[in-house]
Formats: C-alpha cells, sequence, structure tokens
C-alpha cells in the first residue's frame, strides 16, 4: 500500500537547522512529485515547497526561500527538505503528500495531492 513516512523533526533554538525526511513506497516514486506542507496550531495548513517527479523542477512558500531546500534521491525513494535559519513561525507539524508528476499551480492548497504522511513535528525555541 502506498505509504509516505516523515521523520526528522525536533526541537531546534532559532537560527538552527534540521533536515525532514520523506520516505516513499508502494508506488512508483518516480512518476510523482512530493510536497511539504505544515500546520501551526490555530492555523490553517500551507503549502511549503514542492519538487517534481524528476526534480528539475522546486518551488518554495515566499517567507522560506532562501532558507529551505527541498531534494530528492529517486533511488532511496526519498525527499528531503533542509531546513535552515529556523524561526519561531516555523513551528508546525511538517507532512509530505504526493500528486502526479509536476507541482501545479494550485499545489499550495493541495490540489491533487492523494496521499498524506502523518506528519513529524518542528519546534523551533530557544
Amino acid at each position: 500500500q502506498v505509504q509516505l513516512v516523515e521523520s526528522g523533526g525536533g526541537l531546534v533554538q532559532p537560527g538552527g537547522s534540521l533536515r525532514l525526511s520523506c520516505a516513499a513506497s508502494g508506488f512508483t516514486f518516480g512518476d510523482y512529485a512530493i510536497g511539504w506542507f505544515r500546520q501551526a496550531p490555530g492555523k490553517e495548513r500551507e503549502g511549503v515547497s514542492c519538487i517534481s517527479n524528476s526534480g528539475g523542477s522546486t518551488v518554495y512558500l515566499d517567507s522560506v526561500k532562501g532558507r529551505f531546500t527541498i531534494s530528492r534521491d529517486n533511488a532511496k525513494n526519498t525527499v528531503y527538505l533542509q531546513m535552515n535559519n529556523l524561526k519561531p513561525e516555523d513551528t508546525a507539524v511538517y507532512s509530505c503528500a504526493r500528486r502526479p508528476y509536476i507541482c501545479n499551480s494550485r499545489w499550495s492548497g493541495g490540489a491533487g495531492m492523494d496521499y498524506w504522511g502523518k506528519g513529524t513535528l518542528v519546534t523551533v525555541s530557544s
């Protein structure tokens, strides 16, 4: 069955770094774009970043540009989110999701994402 499993979350001080992983199984990984989303307490879910099936196209939420980097290793069926210079406002549960091939114009709202992981908690606090 299709599975997406996130890992790498934790507690980090402001200015610190974390690398999240999204490990996929149960489907042809190279046929799917993967998006990272986050939801903070009391706030709506937002799309953080998305990478196309080949890795050739990436998109980012404006507030994380220059700090976060998404990448994928299709040989390992894994997508990574490197998060640097973390801020308290980055605190949230981060989840990954898949959609066929590309990150279309509506990806950030979750359009076309048909399977989701359960998420990993990132807490940025001193």
